[in-house]
């Protein structure tokens, strides 16, 4: 199992010195990813915890590119609709390039209505625009010659997509089964919000499907947070999310309020809980 932290690009947390100081602990501490996640337009009556205050994931996760250099740098997840598909892809190849592969691309469907009002997104074709910016990345991302692309919602001719490193993974969110369905088409893992004992029945499933279409065993992905006071019960969780068929943790420390929080904990979780 391999383990991602999740770093607070949102409230007061977010200012640059403690997002450089929990990055550069999060490299140091051995950590395989550092993920953020995703706001454009939180309304005034849902600001707990973040004020309204969200850094954009894919320009934060630029930064962090310059600051790191061994740390995987991640999205859980960003949100498709929101943007359009082209510059979206043309976004996540920067990151990518300028990062030297260091991109993971978790991505979702979204589940806030006044964040869609906002942005002038039709909510009701969150799946669908979802759906069509998945295939514009493998369009994009699948074939040297220049190709003209004809969708339902996005089209547009043939250009030149460059740079054109080498494809991130792309881990995608959800439960239900249009989300399987992505993952089975498009996606390089499965990033669902299930508790352990929802997910090892599902995990089954979907494994067995991606082998009949001949497709390598997803990456299985949680988010979690874990009470660190308690180490035997924290690594009992993790044992039980492995057994459930996790590959990949996400620990995500909720509101920790300094960056010499961040380091306790995760230093914490490191020596006592992930071994």
């Amino acid at each position: 199992m391999k383990f991602g932290i999740a770093v607070r690009n949102m409230g007061p947390q977010s200012s640059p010195h403690i997002l450089t100081e929990c990055a550069r602990a999060a490299e140091d501490a051995g950590f395989d990813a550092l993920f953020v996640s995703d706001h454009l337009c939180i309304p005034p009556g849902q600001t707990e915890g973040s004020g309204g205050r969200y850094l954009d994931v894919l320009a934060t996760l630029a930064y962090l590119a310059g600051i790191t250099s061994r740390i995987r740098l991640g999205v859980s997840v960003l949100v498709l609709p929101y943007r359009p598909a082209v510059l979206t892809a043309k976004q996540a190849a920067t990151i990518q390039e300028l990062s030297g592969g260091r991109l993971i691309l978790g991505v979702g469907v979204g589940w806030m209505k006044p964040e869609f009002e906002a942005l002038g997104v039709p909510m009701r074709k969150r799946g669908a625009l979802a759906t069509e910016t998945l295939r514009v990345m493998h369009h994009l991302w699948d074939d040297d010659t220049p190709r003209p692309y004809h969708g339902e919602l996005v089209n547009f001719p043939a250009f030149v997509f460059l740079p054109r490193p080498s494809r991130p993974p792309i881990w995608i969110g959800g439960n239900g089964p249009n989300a399987i369905e992505r993952v089975l088409r498009y996606g390089d893992g499965w990033h669902p919000m299930l508790r352990a004992a929802e997910l090892k029945t599902a995990v089954g499933e979907l494994k067995k499907r991606a082998r009949q279409a001949g497709r390598p065993d997803p990456e299985i992905i949680v988010r979690r947070g874990l009470r660190l006071d308690d180490t035997s019960a924290a690594r009992a969780k993790l044992d039980e999310e492995r057994d459930a068929g996790a590959t990949y943790f996400i620990l995500d420390l909720g509101r920790y309020t300094d960056e010499a929080a961040f380091r306790a904990g995760i230093e914490t979780f490191m020596a006592k809980v992930a071994v």
